[in-house]
């Protein structure tokens, strides 16, 4: 279930229009239909499409829970990093979705896992993120954990909740950042200009990025980065805010780079966690992809 209060300036907009600014990747005939569903409530009372919200209503809306995906396994070329009787991890190629969603029903890591896995994957994430503890964006590559079975899964998420799974990620960026180290602490939230994006705001939720340079290029610097906390696009907004966003990254910057590259050049390259069942320390790395060490090798090349 999740709530929404008005605010002033949406005050007069028909409802409809209001729910698919502020819930991502959701239609207006899928907001209608849960209208007329009774699934969307408006301070409590059924509602229909052409109310006009004011300003302090209270929108609730029921989860929409799909129902018609069919999970299916699907041969997918995956990297495994390791793997065992209670966890699998795998490097994620940029382009591959995490789970499955609308307009994503399959093609996704999920459905490559469940070929490796078969039956052997965590419940808890759902009928369609079985075995998933966290996630990367589409366009992020790199290190990922998937549990094989309700206690590993139980374990690795209260890990992740105190902060205790230690990620690293590199980043090209654009521009050439003059600090060595530095640390963004601004907080972020759904953007108020355009609500599928987040942004620094004022009442967003606190977010903690750490950077170091790893090298100054001409025109661009390729960063090593830690997070303290787990906000959405944390690391993509962090450093568009401060003037430096990633290359290829088309949602928090044009997007415009001379390789035409499609997409953030964000990797997560390193994992230390504890093993869920034996508390072994684990340290695991994943290999950043071709395209980025060709990137990488070309400006490297610039810069002898």
């Amino acid at each position: 279930m999740e709530t929404f209060i008005v605010e002033k300036c949406y005050e007069g907009s028909r409802v409809d229009l209001y729910l698919t600014k502020e819930i991502e990747d959701i239609s207006r005939v899928t907001v209608q239909r849960l209208i007329d569903e009774s699934k969307i409530l408006v301070n409590g009372n059924r509602t229909k499409s052409s109310y006009k919200v004011q300003e302090n209503d209270k929108i609730t809306v029921e989860e929409d829970k799909p129902k018609e995906i069919f999970l299916k396994a699907q041969n997918i070329p995956i990297e495994i990093i390791y793997e065992d009787g209670d966890i699998i991890v795998v490097n994620k190629p940029k382009g591959l979705v995490v789970h499955p969603a609308n307009g994503n029903p399959d093609g996704t890591l999920v459905n490559a896992i469940m070929a490796i896995c078969k039956d052997s994957l965590s419940g808890i994430g759902g009928e369609i993120r079985p075995g998933i503890v966290h996630r990367l964006d589409k366009d992020t590559s790199g290190i990922l954990i998937i549990a094989k079975n309700d206690r590993a899964h139980i374990n690795l998420s209260e890990q992740i909740k105190n902060h205790e799974v230690k990620k690293t990620y590199i980043a090209l960026v654009r521009g050439i950042v003059k600090e060595n180290e530095a640390t963004i602490n601004m907080p972020i939230g759904r953007s108020p200009k355009d609500r599928k994006k987040m942004a620094v705001v004022k009442n967003g939720k606190e977010a903690i990025t750490h950077f170091k340079v790893l090298k100054r290029y001409d025109k661009y610097t390729l960063l090593e980065i830690k997070i303290e906390t787990g906000r959405t696009h944390q690391i993509r907004v962090h450093l568009s805010q401060i003037g430096y966003p990633i290359v290829g990254d088309m949602t928090y910057s044009n997007g415009k780079n001379e390789w035409q590259i499609m997409g953030q050049c964000l990797h997560a390259k390193s994992l230390q966690f504890k093993h869920p069942i034996t508390n072994e320390n684990i340290y695991l790395e994943a290999e950043i992809p071709n395209y980025f060490k060709t990137l990488l090798k070309e400006l490297e090349e610039r810069n002898s």
